[in-house]
């Protein structure tokens, strides 16, 4: 990208300048055409195409080609406050050819990649994807050969490092992981705000234990994440505490802790319980015949949602609720339990980025014709019209006010209750350069300066 610029508010345009170098590794130029594709298919018009979110892509009236074929020129119909984040990651107008294509066509290997390496090899038996230097590269010589990517459960991580077998891994907020990876010769330990969180997520599809959301947020007050926060991170992060917004991380300027909705207080959980109709009948409380049972589906393998998940069931049965913590392959969980809502409670992590409005509304908007990320389908008329004011607001603190009543609202629906922010830790081979914590960098890495020290 030459330049993106606002060149009209009413009504909005922006027009792109593509660099004319920029080639898709088939030689092919990037054009204004691979933007039409995008905003075509991600629009939410064509029904077929199983997108994630159509946040943004169906504000827009038309792509149109500027002055140059790297031109392009983009008219919204309804205003979009954050476009910056659309077209990012930008694919090729091939990807969008069908819904058969953009749906399944991409599965086993990316067709078409942009950057200073392509695909070297993909080998689904030893769980390996290896990178090369693509010589048709238009930019700067990378200093690296190749880039090998290994799927490696979470506890042989330190072993495989101490043994040469990889340079670097995520710690995040596993403190365990953190302290095995201190005592490893060689590796050092870079940190930095990460910029995602650990979360549950809840259940509120019909007939779900969890439909109700008085009753969800009943069962949210059972929940002490404080203490959750500082098992999971006292040994990383002494002075952690507890997330309290579901868009805003806690060094945003526009965070506000709305999480009094919600509070940890088990006497008025057990009230609100009370009041519901959820009865104690021995040591778990039931409701027209049906026991207040909760499943809590984790992945294996994954020692922080083991920690989290049995913490959690402690709490809750101190206010009647019973917690069955379901583990099942780590490569199932998203595919054929979170993604499909099949749980009542999962743990897992959300990215948040310096858009907020754009990175959350699939998470949190109630869609009947798509569930985008809203895995749980739980939402409501008020945060709907909410995001879509907010999402049209174009003065910044006109739209942070807007997004904390957004939050309010959240919090009120029960959808969700964050945790903490992940401590970003990243374990790397000391002679490894330019690589390791992100954190807040909007472009991680640049792949063409990573290296080696000599």
């Amino acid at each position: 990208m030459e330049s993106a610029r606002l060149v009209s508010q009413d009504p909005q345009v922006i027009v792109f300048r593509l660099n004319p170098k920029a080639r898709w590794s088939t030689g092919a130029a990037l054009s204004w055409e691979d933007f039409k594709a995008q905003a075509d298919a991600l629009s939410g018009s064509h029904k077929d195409y199983k997108v994630a979110s159509t946040t943004g892509y169906e504000d827009i009236a038309r792509v149109e080609r500027g002055a140059s074929d790297q031109e392009v020129r983009i008219t919204f119909r309804r205003k979009f406050a954050e476009w910056q984040t659309i077209f990012s990651p930008l694919y090729p107008s091939s990807l969008y050819a069908d819904a058969r294509e953009f749906n399944t066509g991409w599965l086993s290997s990316p067709k078409v990649t942009a950057g200073p390496f392509k695909i070297g090899s993909i080998d689904p038996a030893a769980r390996t994807v290896t990178v090369v230097r693509d010589p048709n590269w238009w930019g700067p010589h990378p200093r690296l050969d190749a880039i090998t990517f290994r799927v490696i459960p979470k506890a042989g991580l330190a072993e495989s490092m101490a043994a040469g077998v990889i340079d670097s891994y995520a710690i995040g907020s596993n403190a365990d992981l953190f302290a095995q990876s201190a005592h490893i010769p060689g590796t050092a330990i870079r940190q930095a705000p990460a910029t995602d969180y650990s979360t549950l997520a809840f259940n509120g599809a019909p007939g779900a234990i969890l439909g109700d959301p008085a009753l969800r947020v009943a069962v949210e007050k059972g929940i002490d994440t404080k203490a959750i926060t500082t098992a999971a991170l006292g040994r990383i992060e002494p002075q952690a505490t507890p997330l309290g917004n579901h868009l805003f991380l806690q060094s945003a300027k526009e965070y506000r802790d709305n999480s009094a909705i919600a509070g940890f207080d088990p006497a008025a959980a057990r009230r609100q319980l009370e009041s519901l109709g959820w009865k104690l009948n021995g040591h778990v409380r039931e409701k027209g015949g049906r026991a207040l049972v909760i499943r809590f589906v984790i992945g294996a393998g994954n020692a922080l949602s083991h920690q989290i998940s049995g913490l959690v069931a402690s709490q809750l049965q101190d206010i009647g609720a019973h917690v069955d913590i379901q583990t099942v392959p780590a490569a199932d969980y998203f595919r054929s339990f979170v993604n499909v809502g099949n749980f009542d409670i999962s743990t897992f992590r959300w990215l948040v980025t310096a858009f907020p409005l754009t990175n959350s509304r699939g998470v949190y908007y109630l869609d009947p014709n798509n569930v985008n990320e809203n895995y749980g389908k739980i939402g409501n008329s008020t945060i709907n019209g909410l995001f879509d004011q907010a999402t049209a607001e174009l003065d910044g603190a006109k739209r942070a006010v807007l997004a904390n009543q957004i939050d309010e609202e959240i919090w009120k629906s029960g959808s969700q209750l964050p945790l903490f922010q992940s401590s970003g830790a990243v374990a790397v081979r000391a002679t490894v350069a330019n690589y390791g914590a992100a954190g807040y960098a909007s472009i991680p890495f640049d792949w063409v300066q990573i290296g080696f020290t000599t």
